[in-house]
C-alpha cells in the first residue's frame, strides 16, 4: 500500500471513529437485527418508481439482514416501473435481483421494511391498511412521524444509502466491492445538484466507498448509453424554460421515465444566479414536479408543501422536493392551467414579482 493510500485510508479511519463517538448508543443496526431475528418472512422495499438511492439503499440492505440472519427469508420488491434510461441500466448493472410485486401477497410477510420513503407518502408502494414494521429514510415528515416497530429518519443525510453503510459500519460487515460501487454511485446521484447538500456521514461514506467501490463498475455505472427520449427531453427542457428573477421552470411533456424531470431540474440549476428550479411533465395520467434549490432561505420540501396545496401530493427535503397532480382528462388545456397555477403560486412563494419570465433558449 502507497503512503497515498494510507493516507487516505487514515483519514477515512479517523472520521468514522469521530462519527461513532458521536452516535455512541445508537445502536440502530443492532436493534433492527433484534427486532427481525423471531421474524419468519421479511420483505424490504422502497417507494414506487425507485431512482437509484432506492434501490440501492434496499439492495444494501437486503445484503446485510441475509449476511446477518441467515435463517431468516428476506425477500426484495419493488412497485412500478425500474427503468427509461439511467435507472434502467444502473439495475442492471447493480444485479438486482427482486421479486415481482403482489399487493396481495404482502400478508404472508410478518415484517416490511420501507426504504428511502415514508407510509404517508404519495409514492409509498403500500396499500391503505398495511404498515411497515421499519422505515428508514432521509426525507422530511410531512406532519407527525410514521409510527413503527423501527424508525430511522435523518433528515440531515443526503441519501437513503449512506444511512445503510452506516450500518456496515456498526456491525463491523465488509462490503464488496460490486456493492460498493452502487452505494457509490447511488448517493453521487442523489446529491447531484444539491448544492451544501452531503451531511457528515454523507461525506464519511463517499469517502469510504471510494476506497472500497469496483472502478471499472462505478465507470459503466457513471457513463452509460441514454435512449433518444433523453435528448429530447433536454431539448424540451432547454426550449420550454423560462427564467423569472433568479429562478427557473421548464416542462418536459409526456416523458418515459421518472428519472428526467429530476436530471433536467439538476441541470438547469447549475445555471449561473439561478437558486431555484422547477421542471413539470406528464407521466402516468399525472403532472410530475421535480424542485431543486440552493438557497438557504426556504426549503425544498416547504415550498413543494405550498406549490401542491389542494392540487396534489409531494414532499422532499432541504434541497430537492418532488410531487404529482392526478390529471382528470389529461388534456393539453387541462396541463396548461395547472401549470400556470403552479407558475403563479412558484413566483409568489418566491416573491418574483417578474410575471412574465425570459425565455433561456431563444
Amino acid at each position: 500500500m502507497t503512503a497515498f493510500v494510507e493516507s487516505c485510508v487514515e483519514t477515512v479511519a479517523g472520521s468514522a471513529h469521530k462519527l461513532d463517538r458521536r452516535t455512541k448508543g445508537r445502536l440502530r443496526a443492532t436493534r433492527l437485527l433484534r427486532m427481525l431475528a423471531t421474524k419468519k418472512n421479511v420483505l424490504v422495499t422502497a417507494h414506487i418508481h425507485p431512482d437509484p438511492d432506492a434501490l440501492a439503499s434496499a439492495l444494501a440492505l437486503t445484503y446485510l439482514l441475509r449476511a446477518k440472519l441467515p435463517q431468516t427469508p428476506v425477500a426484495l420488491s419493488f412497485k412500478g416501473m425500474v427503468g427509461g434510461g439511467m435507472n434502467e441500466t444502473f439495475a442492471k448493472l447493480s444485479n438486482i435481483d427482486y421479486v415481482p410485486w403482489d399487493d396481495s401477497k404482502l400478508g404472508q410477510y410478518d415484517a416490511i421494511i420501507l426504504l428511502d420513503c415514508q407510509p404517508a407518502f404519495a409514492y409509498s408502494p403500500l396499500p391503505e391498511g398495511v404498515s411497515p414494521m421499519g422505515v428508514i429514510d432521509h426525507h422530511r415528515s410531512r406532519g407527525r412521524k410514521p409510527t413503527c416497530g423501527f424508525c430511522d429518519v435523518r433528515v440531515d443525510v443526503g441519501a437513503t444509502s449512506s444511512v445503510i453503510f452506516s450500518y456496515f459500519m456498526e456491525l463491523e460487515t465488509p462490503i464488496p466491492r460490486d456493492l460498493g460501487a452502487t452505494l457509490l454511485y447511488a448517493i453521487e446521484s442523489d446529491l447531484a445538484g444539491a448544492a451544501g447538500a452531503p451531511g457528515e456521514l454523507d461525506n464519511l461514506a463517499l469517502s469510504s466507498l471510494t476506497l472500497i467501490a469496483d472502478p471499472r463498475l462505478l465507470y459503466r455505472m457513471r457513463y452509460v448509453n441514454l435512449p433518444a427520449t433523453y435528448y429530447g427531453a433536454f431539448y424540451r427542457g432547454l426550449g420550454h424554460a423560462h427564467v423569472y428573477g433568479d429562478a427557473v421552470m421548464s416542462h418536459l411533456d409526456q416523458i418515459d421515465s421518472l428519472e428526467q424531470p429530476a436530471v433536467i431540474a439538476d441541470f438547469l440549476l447549475r445555471l449561473e444566479k439561478i437558486n431555484w428550479c422547477l421542471v413539470t411533465a406528464v407521466f402516468g395520467g399525472k403532472l410530475v414536479l421535480s424542485l431543486r434549490t440552493n438557497s438557504s432561505k426556504q426549503t425544498a420540501a416547504d415550498v413543494m408543501t405550498s406549490l401542491l396545496r389542494n392540487l396534489g401530493e409531494g414532499g422532499g427535503h432541504r434541497t430537492k422536493a418532488g410531487g404529482a397532480i392526478v390529471l382528470e382528462s389529461g388534456t393539453q388545456a387541462e396541463i396548461e392551467r395547472k401549470r400556470n397555477i403552479l407558475r403563479r403560486r412558484y413566483l409568489r412563494i418566491l416573491g418574483i414579482r417578474q410575471a412574465a419570465g425570459s425565455k433561456l433558449v431563444h
